[in-house]
C-alpha cells in the first residue's frame, strides 16, 4: 500500500467510507452530554443548587438571588459558579490537554484511547444524578470531571479525521460529522423535553426529572461509543522518531519540541489564535444560554429545551450547507461570514425582551444555521494546517480552545454579571471575542499555510 503525501493510506474509498461512517458517531455520542447536560440542563439545576445554599431558594428573574457563596475564602455569586468552573477546567485543560495529544501521537492505539477517555467522562456525567439539594460541590467537581474527559477524548477524536481522509474530504467529513452530532444530540433532547415537561404524569417532581434526563445522556454517550471503538482501526504513529523513555517521557518530549516548532508555520499559530477568540465567544454564548433564558428572561425548563431542541436541528441542516458552501467559495471565507452571524447574534440577545417567546426561537433559529458550521469547517480547515504526525498534538491545542473547555469567555461573562447583576451586559460583552477572531481569521493565508505544514492544497480553500 503506497502513502499519499498526506500520510494518509491510499486505500479504497470504499475502505475510507466506512471508518468514516464509523467515526461519525462519536460527534453523535458526545453530543449528548454537549447537548442535554452542559448546554440546557446542568447550568441552571447546579445554579439553583448554589442558589439554594447561599440564599435558601433558587433564583428567578423577578426574585433573585444576591448573597455570594464563599469558596477558599474568594466571594463566588451562585450566578457565575457554573463559569467559573468551566475557566477552571480548561485553565487545566491547557496543562493537560497537550500532554494527551502527544501521548496519542506515540501511541498505536488512538480509538482504543478516545474510547477510554469518553467511557470516563461518561462516569461524572452518570454521577451528577447524584447532585441534590445544597450539594453544589459535588457538581461542581463533576462538570470539571466530565469537562477534562469530553476535551480528552475530542483530541484523540479530532486527530483521527486525517488517519481516515485526504484533503479534498476534510470539509464534507468533518461537517457530517457535526450534523449527525447534533441530529443525535437534537432526539435525546427532545425525549427528555417530554420527560421535564410531563414530569407531574409521570410521577417526578422537575428536579428529579432534570437528574433523570441527565443519566440518559451520560448512558448515551457510553453506549454509542462503542460504534467508532469498534469501526475504526488502529494505526502506528506517523512521521516521528521516538525519543528515549516510557510514553509520558516521550509525551513531555514532543510536546516541547512542537512548541519550538510552532514558530515555523506561522500561519497555523495566527488561525489557533483566531480560533481561541471566535470559539471562545460561540462556547459561552452555548454555555450560557440556558442561564440566560432562564434568570433573565424568565423562561421555563421545558421552554429552553424546546428552544435548544430547535437550535439542534436548524444546526444539523446548518452544518451540511456550510460544508456544502465551502466546497465552491473555501472554508475561511465562510467562517468569516459566519462570525457576522454571530456578531448580530449577541447584539440581537442583549435587547431582547423578556419572557418574548416569538423573538426568542428566532434568535434560537440564527444560532442555529451557524452554529455547526462554524464548528466543523474550523475543524477541517486546521486538519490541514498541522503537520504529518502531531495531529492529535496540535488538536491537542485546538480542544484547549474547543466546546465545553472555554475560559476567557466563561471568564468575562462571568466577571460583568458579578459587577452588573445582570446578564445583559455580559452576553453583549462577548462581540469582542467576534471581532477579534475574525480580524485574526482575515489575516490568515490558507494556501501559504497548508504548504508550510507539507500537505496538499485542496482545489478550493
Amino acid at each position: 500500500m503506497t502513502v499519499s503525501p498526506t500520510g494518509v493510506g491510499d486505500f479504497s474509498a470504499l475502505a475510507r467510507r466506512k471508518e468514516q461512517r464509523a467515526w461519525y458517531w462519536y460527534d453523535w455520542a458526545n453530543s449528548a452530554y454537549v447537548t442535554t447536560i452542559a448546554t440546557v440542563l446542568f447550568s441552571p439545576y447546579l445554579t439553583s443548587v448554589a442558589e439554594k445554599s447561599s440564599c435558601g431558594f433558587a433564583g428567578t428573574d423577578t426574585h433573585k438571588c444576591t448573597t455570594d457563596l464563599h469558596v477558599l475564602g474568594i466571594t463566588v455569586s451562585p450566578g457565575s459558579l457554573v463559569f467559573y468552573v468551566v475557566t477552571l477546567s480548561t485553565i487545566f485543560s491547557a496543562l493537560v490537554l497537550p500532554i494527551v495529544g502527544a501521548h496519542a501521537d506515540r501511541s498505536p492505539h488512538k480509538r482504543k484511547l478516545m474510547g477510554r477517555y469518553a467511557w470516563v467522562g461518561s462516569v461524572f456525567a452518570a454521577a451528577m444524578f447524584f447532585v441534590t439539594g445544597s450539594d453544589w460541590q459535588l457538581g461542581a467537581l463533576l462538570l470539571f470531571g466530565a469537562n477534562i474527559m469530553l476535551g480528552s477524548s475530542l483530541v484523540v477524536y479530532d486527530s483521527i479525521l486525517v488517519d481516515i481522509s485526504v484533503e479534498d474530504e476534510r470539509d464534507r467529513v468533518s461537517s457530517r460529522g457535526w450534523a449527525l452530532g447534533y441530529l443525535g444530540g437534537g432526539l435525546l433532547l427532545a425525549i427528555n423535553l417530554a420527560v421535564v415537561t410531563l414530569h407531574d404524569s409521570l410521577g417526578m417532581s422537575t428536579a428529579f426529572s432534570v437528574r433523570v434526563s441527565m443519566l440518559s445522556a451520560a448512558v448515551w454517550w457510553a453506549a454509542f461509543t462503542v460504534i467508532p471503538y469498534r469501526g475504526i482501526r488502529d494505526r502506528p504513529p506517523l512521521g516521528r522518531v521516538p525519543e528515549k523513555g516510557n510514553l509520558v517521557r516521550q509525551s513531555f518530549g514532543q510536546l516541547a519540541a512542537t512548541l519550538r516548532d510552532m514558530r515555523n508555520f506561522p500561519v497555523t499559530l495566527t488561525f489557533l489564535l483566531a480560533y481561541l477568540f471566535y470559539n471562545d465567544g460561540i462556547q459561552t454564548v452555548i454555555t450560557s444560554a440556558s442561564v440566560y433564558g432562564d434568570k433573565q428572561l424568565g423562561f421555563s425548563t421545558s421552554v429552553l429545551i424546546a428552544t435548544i431542541l430547535l437550535v439542534q436541528f436548524v444546526a444539523f441542516g446548518g452544518a451540511l450547507l456550510f460544508g456544502r458552501l465551502a466546497e465552491h467559495y473555501g472554508s475561511r471565507r465562510i467562517i468569516l461570514a459566519g462570525l457576522g452571524v454571530w456578531m448580530l447574534v449577541v447584539t440581537t440577545g442583549y435587547f431582547l425582551p423578556a419572557h418574548n417567546i416569538t423573538l426568542f426561537l428566532c434568535l434560537a433559529v440564527g444560532i442555529g444555521l451557524v452554529l455547526g458550521g462554524t464548528q466543523a469547517l474550523s475543524r477541517s480547515f486546521f486538519s490541514l494546517l498541522i503537520p504529518r504526525g502531531r495531529e492529535a498534538e496540535y488538536f491537542s491545542l485546538y480542544q484547549a480552545c474547543e466546546r465545553g473547555t472555554n475560559w476567557l469567555g466563561t471568564l468575562v461573562f462571568g466577571l460583568v454579571h458579578q459587577l452588573t447583576d445582570s446578564y445583559r451586559p455580559a452576553i453583549f460583552a462577548l462581540i469582542v471575542f467576534f471581532v477579534v477572531g475574525g480580524v485574526l481569521l482575515a489575516r490568515v493565508d490558507p494556501e501559504r499555510g497548508i504548504r508550510e505544514a507539507g500537505n496538499e492544497v485542496p482545489s478550493v480553500v
